[in-house]
């Protein structure tokens, strides 16, 4: 029987999701850029309705292309809200050309999204091995800094526990369970 981290079991969408992408180190300014996106449209929702719509946003966002986001017309916010495939809040949706435009003023000053977001690990992934969901931390010093120096730099929906969720998903923080097989996988 594979083991996985608890949560990843209750839908075939966050099991294949688990399996395959959560926790593993991710690059690449487009691809973080998607997941602080998608991590932001998830505050006060649950994940697994994110990830459902996940295709939709990439769809109505320009597959998270930064340049083409940060030129999104409020005509263009405005047609987004009425898309059912994407949650409807009028602060997430418009959070998008915003963090567009903090990206590319990040990129500017650090040479990319990537090297600004993988400093604050100092480029490797943490191993926190924990053993059960009790274990995992909603927010930590860490997602603390992260999201302050994010809001700093003009972010909206970074949280700390938006952040923290944020660095579990793009591996830089590899809240795998102990007993999980994707643990190894996970951490260089």
């Amino acid at each position: 029987m594979i083991r996985r981290c608890s949560w990843a079991e209750s839908s075939d969408s966050e099991r294949d999701y688990h399996d395959s992408e959560w926790g593993r180190p991710l690059h690449g300014d487009q691809a973080l850029f998607e997941f602080l996106c998608l991590e932001g449209a998830q505050a006060g929702l649950s994940w697994r309705t994110i990830l459902e719509k996940r295709a939709n946003y990439r769809r109505v966002f320009h597959n998270f292309d930064i340049d083409r986001c940060a030129r999104l017309s409020d005509k263009a916010l405005e047609k987004a809200l009425l898309d059912a495939g994407i949650v409807r809040n009028r602060l997430k949706v418009y959070a998008v050309r915003r963090n567009a435009l903090a990206a590319q003023a990040v990129q500017k000053e650090h040479g990319s999204l990537d090297a600004y977001l993988w400093s604050f690990v100092d480029g490797r992934p943490i191993d926190n091995a924990p053993r059960q969901r009790g274990d995992v931390p909603a927010s930590t010093e860490l997602s603390d800094r992260l999201s302050k120096a994010l809001k700093k730099k003009g972010f909206t929906f970074v949280g700390t526990t938006i952040c923290y969720a944020f660095l579990q998903a793009t591996g830089m923080v590899n809240d795998h369970f102990a007993d999980c097989f994707c643990r190894t996988q996970a951490t260089p």
